[in-house]
């Protein structure tokens, strides 16, 4: 089934409010508002599939768009599904439940469809742009976007492994980690999951229309950077752990790089 690029947006709106809106409902019976994290990566995933079969690009192209963001977007919503699974509610979403107080559940169903917005711009940059490419790039686009993807998702993968080990380890209640890849970045994981969209840059690259899909990795580092991402965590780790201020002076913010000395 073909659709025209406005019709494809119109449905991925009412997909990821759909979405939001399930996640919302899941923690009306939960209370906890971190699993709208994992639905997140999910509807991207999702969008990914959608845009590749409807988009009229080659389908060499609609493919490889298709399995790269499917399976990022399956790997990612797993992770933060079983990081959800009978936990306590993410400290972010507990915060704003408490200063919302009464009206917390419907500030809670906007917030969550606010994020739409960087859902949509996300998945228009690098699915729909490439879904509707009128010509496949040369093959060593996709051999370099495919490395390149590789390359972010696993990364991403070991962040998240190295983390989970270190918070499992009862000793390491209240430290700070600086193993592994967070000793050269303090947010590896979010280093790999911009690196993930420059995936689709290269994929387009040369390609009429490429330079749209340069709005997802800049959104997501805005987004990780400057907005929902490190303020928010930074200023809590600091205030938690008394390492951690140490651990900033020291460490790169995002790209991995050697410590530097206190």
């Amino acid at each position: 089934m073909s659709m025209s690029p406005f019709e494809s947006f119109l449905v991925s709106v009412a997909i990821a409010v759909v979405a939001k809106t399930a996640a919302w409902v899941v923690q009306l019976r939960t209370r906890n508002g971190g699993w709208v994290d994992a639905v997140w990566a999910a509807t991207l995933g999702a969008l990914a599939a959608f845009y590749a079969a409807v988009g009229s690009a080659p389908a060499s192209l609609r493919l490889a768009m298709g399995v790269m963001g499917c399976l990022w977007g399956l790997r990612l919503a797993v992770h933060l599904s079983i990081r959800s699974w009978g936990k306590a509610e993410d400290w972010r979403y507990a915060k704003f439940r408490a200063e919302w107080g009464d009206r917390a559940d419907f500030r809670m169903f906007w917030f969550f469809q606010f994020q739409n917005l960087f859902t949509l711009m996300l998945s228009a940059s690098a699915f729909l742009t490439l879904a509707y490419a009128v010509e496949a790039p040369p093959t060593i686009a996709f051999v370099l976007a495919g490395g390149v993807w590789v390359v972010s998702v696993w990364g991403e993968g070991l962040a998240d492994r190295q983390m989970e080990r270190f918070r499992a380890d009862p000793a390491n209640r209240g430290q700070v980690c600086r193993t592994g890849l967070w000793r050269w970045s303090r947010h590896p994981n979010y280093f790999f999951e911009c690196l993930h969209w420059c995936a689709y840059v290269v994929l387009a690259w040369g390609m009429p229309g490429w330079g749209w899909t340069l709005i997802a990795p800049l959104v997501m580092v805005f987004l990780l950077l400057k907005l929902s991402g490190m303020p928010l965590m930074e200023a809590e780790m600091i205030r938690r752990k008394p390492g951690y201020a140490d651990y900033v002076r020291t460490t790169s913010a995002l790209v991995p790089l050697p410590p530097r000395v206190s």
